[in-house]
């Protein structure tokens, strides 16, 4: 690998936390510290630490030694002085002198030592941090280092490859006894640049932030060099046929993994997925001998949090119906499996635990690619990122020799770790978190307004409108995972190509508010049959055509689902002149109700919102002004004293009509009015 340390850049870092009030010796540890963390064959979703050894005012003003390691949380790509909490060096070397310390008490003392008490806790690797000498002190767990030390001689290879350069470490879970291991293989070989901590990661060190990370660079290089020598690693291929395209299979695979919660079938833990495929996964997931060289382990043992013990393999999906069998018997077997291997290490060191959710988060599908499965989008994509490591390390490993992580033992001992547990976070899932919604017209308006409260509320949030850029710009304003695409609703070739979308990006599709619409005006006598049949394809048709799309994905999923449509108080209460947009309107109320005599005996949902009088993009050019004067009244008139409650109905308002039909599990069928009262356009 190149260094990427550049002069410059370094003075600029100094200078700019300088004017901070942060010292040479952290700005230039922020820097380095991004530069390794930026680079994914280096550092992958928390994985190492750095830390520096320099002086800062305590509380009180006095001058303190401390070090300054990477926090928890924190992303090092990222990474700010914030990210750097400073710990008092006295406290910590005198615990190296201990024989033993629990977990528990390390992680008490080290934030007892913290010189700011605000600070984020310092990494489960502080203590192997500050008994290495040296000022600047770099962790990575590098996949080239990976694929030598995940042998069976990995130790042979790592003596053959760094002869004295670096010193090997042996495998032991990271925290105090692994500090004490470190420190003392650095004592007895002094003159070294790092350390190969075996099956675990790499460290190296050095008096500045340049020597360190240049270091790093170098002993990584001299790894890649042994892969390089190896020559590229192509695993023999299966025959395969023809398979379904991803957004066929992702459904599928989400209903797989899904549990059901209670005995009504009506309360289900989803996952969201995240696809992934590339030539290299192709040559991983489509090898002969994947059954093999995929279900060894973890290729560190941290990454057991994030994927389990290793990857669910899927069946060829070649038939719908042959893949939803074999998908639900692989889940079966893996979680079977996975019930085994805790009953074989539960309480066997320290104590009884609880077992995990024993879902996959992983799934590999030949011929197709790789899924990451979590509660959200970002956790899939976590567990992906994961995945595609593990594939180039696996991949260079098998290239050598054999790979072969850390044992079952040492990946429970992880995985059930609370200091590792901890990374995940704790806390309430919001109430519509793991599920993915798709919102029709959400460029603006309602449409805008309701994909905001469902991302609000957890939920992965898909935005179609004809207006790209508008849906883009709501998915940006929204944030996190959200996604905008360009749709014509009145296209059926464009709503399955959206829909193909969310199913590649999440997996599949729970909630849909069939919100597009546009509105024409007219005496029904009089109005043409060209107007009335365009108002029919995008206040009827179109909705029929989104609700197809997303009930044979709901119905490929089997965990139910929920339909909504946006059918305005014109539905029930027609006004003057206004028979064209109407019309399909009562036409797509009805619709909703046959969806939910049809379908409900498969736990698809529906409803209706009736909005009335909504200020958004519908009363363009001129409209509002027009039905206004249709009614004896004022713009303002129309919109406020209109109704019962003399208040204005605003997007937002209609929006929480949409979220609390999605919440309402055992309604189907339902319209919710939301106009400030209308008794004419009341349901009788």
């Amino acid at each position: 690998m190149d260094s990427r340390w550049k002069n410059a850049e370094a003075r600029d870092y100094v200078a700019r936390y300088l004017d901070q009030g942060i010292n040479e010796d952290v700005a230039l540890r922020v820097y380095t510290t991004r530069l390794l963390g930026s680079d994914p064959r280096l550092v992958l979703h928390g994985g190492g630490n750095t830390s520096v050894k320099t002086s800062v005012p305590d509380q009180l003003g006095d001058p303190t030694e401390v070090l300054c390691v990477k926090g928890s949380g924190w992303d090092m790509g990222h990474i700010e002085p914030a990210g750097l909490p400073a710990v008092r060096m006295d406290v910590l070397l005198r615990l190296r002198s201990f024989d033993t310390l629990s977990d528990e008490d390390m992680v008490s003392i080290q934030r007892s030592a913290l010189i700011d008490p605000a600070s984020p806790n310092p990494s489960v690797e502080t203590l192997l941090h500050a008994f290495l000498p040296h000022k600047f002190v770099d962790h990575t767990h590098s996949t080239a280092v990976l694929a030598l030390t995940d042998q069976p001689d990995g130790d042979a290879i790592c003596a053959e490859v760094y002869g004295g350069r670096a010193a090997l470490v042996p495998y032991v879970m990271p925290g105090f006894g692994l500090a004490k291991l470190a420190a003392d293989v650095q004592a007895a070989n002094p003159d070294v640049e790092g350390l190969i901590l075996l099956k675990h990661g790499i460290f190296s060190f050095g008096e500045t932030a340049e020597e360190a990370y240049s270091r790093m660079v170098a002993l990584v290089s001299l790894a890649e060099d042994r892969i390089e020598n190896a020559g590229k690693m192509t695993f023999k291929a299966v025959a395969l046929p023809k398979t379904l395209p991803v957004e066929e299979v992702a459904p599928i695979l989400r209903g797989a993994v899904a549990e059901c919660l209670n005995d009504n079938d009506d309360v289900w833990r989803r996952q969201i997925l995240a696809f992934r495929t590339s030539e290299a996964i192709r040559n991983f997931v489509d090898g002969e001998d994947v059954a093999r060289y995929s279900q060894q382990g973890v290729v560190t043992p941290d990454h057991t949090i994030r994927t389990k013990e290793g990857p669910v393999v899927m069946p060829v999906p070649t038939d719908q119906d042959a893949f939803k069998k074999g998908a639900i018997d692989a889940v079966s077997a893996f979680v079977a499996a996975y019930h085994d291997y805790f009953a074989r290490h539960n309480g066997k060191r320290g104590g009884e635990k609880t077992e995990l959710d024993p879902m996959p988060r992983v799934a590999l599908v030949p011929g197709v690619g790789i899924f990451g499965m979590g509660a959200s989008a970002k956790a899939a994509a976590i567990a992906a990122d994961i995945t595609e490591n593990m594939i180039d390390v696996v991949t260079d490993a098998e290239a050598i020799g054999q790979f072969q992580p850390v044992s079952e033992a040492d990946l429970f001992d992880v995985e059930y770790w609370s200091l590792e547990q901890a990374k995940l976070g704790k806390g309430i899932e919001k109430p519509l978190a793991r599920q993915v919604v798709v919102v029709t017209g959400g460029a603006g308006g309602i449409g805008a307004a309701t994909a905001q409260a469902f991302a609000a509320q957890g939920a992965e949030v898909a935005i179609l409108d004809r207006d790209d850029a508008g849906a883009r710009r709501t998915a940006g304003e929204i944030g996190g995972a959200a996604l905008g695409f360009g749709c014509d609703v009145v296209d059926p070739q464009q709503i399955s190509r959206a829909f193909a979308q969310v199913c590649s990006a999440f997996g599949g599709v729970d909630v849909v508010v069939s919100n597009a619409g546009a509105a024409w005006q007219g005496r029904i006598g009089e109005v043409s049959d060209a107007e009335l049949r365009a108002s029919f394809e995008l206040n009827f048709f179109a909705h029929q055509g989104i609700a197809q799309e997303a009930t044979r994905i709901m119905l490929a999923q089997g965990t139910g689902g929920c339909l909504l449509f946006n059918t305005s108080k014109q539905a029930i209460n027609p006004g003057p002149d206004f028979g064209p947009y109407g019309l399909p309107k009562a036409a797509t109320l009805f619709l909703m109700r046959q969806y939910a005599l049809d379908y409900g005996d498969a736990g698809i949902r529906t409803g209706a919102v009736n909005p009335d009088r909504v200020n958004t993009g519908i009363f363009a050019d001129g409209l509002l002004e027009q039905r206004a004067q249709a009614r004896g009244l004022t713009p303002e008139q129309y919109l406020r004293s209109g109704n019962l409650l003399n208040r204005e109905v605003k997007a937002g308002d209609v929006a929480r009509a949409f979220v609390d039909l999605a919440l309402a599990r055992k309604s189907t069928g339902a319209v919710m009015t939301v106009d400030g009262g209308n008794i004419a356009a009341a349901l009788r």
